[in-house]
């Protein structure tokens, strides 16, 4: 019988593989090295082939989709189930095989080039801004040690580091002033970076369709939007919104037994980017909803009201997620209710 499942234990260079045929009987258990993996599926019959979501992932789906195959993409929490024994090559692809077979398994969809770019920009723009934060930080910090002392805020930062530098009266000595003037050039060099980075932003928001509708979502943004499309890609891999509002993290766990229902925390899976850019934009909603009338308003207001400003934040951010799907799915943009 020909192999109709296969699970992929990737990696840097040598690959495990796990075939078995309709009947569940193994039929392939090997290594390959890493020159060899499309070499050996040309030569398998088209058949289902799972893979851990993982770093390289999205390519080898790609990949194996192109010599005709279907390829299914899972989180390695829904995997580690299925794994026998210790964990080794083989046990992680034997598992991997068995999980992707399931009915009831989730799959994660594989992202396009133009998907990968987007969030490659997302990426190295979030790194310059902690690069940022981090100097703006170091630099506040140094100027405490000879008396000075800066206000929070990278904008006052900005501000006041040339006049601080250009004081004769003040403790610095030649040495330091020179090392802060290096440090203010850094800083500004990384501003720059960012803003240039936010141009590319910019222009492909304007450019896409789906980010325009997203950007008729309270609390939604020029980066938010493009982060949102770039990461969810096929918004019909999610059934509903609370589908999709769980996948970033934004519903509350639940702790149930005996027949006794427990709500935490907001589970925080997925990704932390996407649900940071989504609560940061829900802030600012909350924050100005006090001077509004709408059904949408008034609901926040009264939930700020009874459980405070974060809590009324992150339940926004779930509002926002879920409407997130209704406008990705529909094709239309989101209009306000009076």
């Amino acid at each position: 019988m020909t192999i109709v499942r296969v699970g992929i234990d990737i990696a840097k260079s040598v690959f495990q593989v796990h075939g078995v045929d309709a009947a569940g009987k193994v039929k392939a258990r090997k290594k390959l090295r890493r020159n060899k993996v499309l070499e050996f599926f040309s030569n398998l019959e088209p058949c289902l082939i799972g893979i851990e979501a993982c770093g390289g992932a999205h390519y080898w789906a790609r990949e194996l989709i192109k010599l005709g195959h279907e390829v299914k993409l899972m989180a390695p929490q829904f995997v580690k189930p299925y794994i026998k024994g210790n964990k080794t090559d083989a046990n992680d692809a034997e598992g991997i095989c068995e999980a992707v077979g399931r009915p009831s398994m989730r799959f994660v969809s594989v992202k396009s080039i133009e998907q990968q770019d987007i969030l490659m920009l997302h990426r190295i723009r979030q790194r310059g801004v902690k690069n940022r934060t981090a100097l703006s930080n170091q630099i506040r910090g140094l100027l405490a040690e000879y008396g000075i002392v800066v206000k929070l805020g990278i904008n006052t930062l900005r501000q006041e580091l040339p006049y601080i530098l250009e004081n004769v009266d003040n403790c610095l000595s030649p040495f330091s002033r020179k090392n802060f003037h290096h440090l203010y050039e850094k800083l500004i060099t990384l501003d720059d970076e960012i803003k240039e980075y936010d141009k590319e932003i910019k222009l492909i928001a304007k450019n896409s369709v789906d980010c325009q509708r997203l950007l008729t979502i309270p609390g939604v943004g020029m980066i938010t939007a493009t982060a949102l499309v770039a990461m969810i890609g096929n918004v019909s891999c999610f059934k509903n919104g609370r589908e999709l509002s769980a996948y970033f993290g934004l519903v509350p766990r639940q702790h149930s037994s005996g027949g006794k229902t427990h709500m935490q925390g907001i589970s925080k899976r997925g990704d932390t980017y996407i649900r940071t850019l989504l609560i940061h934009g829900a802030r600012s909603v909350v924050r100005v909803a006090g001077k509004k009338t709408d059904a949408q308003s008034q609901w926040i207001n009264q939930l700020e009201e009874r459980r405070g400003h974060n809590k009324a934040a992150v339940a926004q951010a779930n509002k926002a997620a879920r409407q997130v799907w209704a406008v990705l799915s529909k094709g239309e943009d989101y209009k306000i209710a009076a």
